[in-house]
């Protein structure tokens, strides 16, 4: 299964979904930084990035373009609540400043799970329990 759902205490679940990004933000230096990674996962005023090369700093403002599930792109303002450092998987959590109703409608509701029961298989269900009731009956 690709998406599950994380629960803590926020403002909705979040889900699991890799949706790509393109970040950028200022460091105090000055420079200029344009990364792009993939969504870890997505909730309704936010999401956790993987930035492979470069993570911005705890705090500062990170402007956030998104490709959606259906090809289109959604561009937000983000702060950096916190990152992780992970030699292998670095990742920054990040809070929407707005354009929430938009990032709901085009992120969050098309990347929660869709659950679906799977159609029953062919001559399933059907002799079985018949074949139980005969061997109840001989035992």
């Amino acid at each position: 299964m690709s998406r599950q759902t994380e629960h803590e205490n926020r403002s909705g679940p979040r889900y699991l979904a890799s949706l790509e990004v393109k970040a950028e933000w200022d460091e105090p230096s000055g420079t200029h930084v344009v990364a792009e990674g993939t969504t870890e996962n997505v909730g309704p005023e936010g999401t956790l990035v993987h930035l492979p090369r470069q993570l911005p700093q705890v705090g500062s403002r990170v402007r956030l373009e998104v490709l959606g599930e259906s090809g289109e792109k959604l561009q937000v303002i983000a702060e950096v609540l916190r990152i992780e450092r992970h030699p292998g998987h670095p990742l920054a959590a990040l809070q929407l400043l707005g354009e929430t109703d938009e990032w709901r409608g085009l992120v969050w509701e098309p990347a929660a799970p869709r659950v679906t029961p799977p159609p029953p298989a062919e001559g399933e269900g059907e002799g079985e329990e018949g074949a139980d009731a005969n061997e109840d009956v001989t035992h």
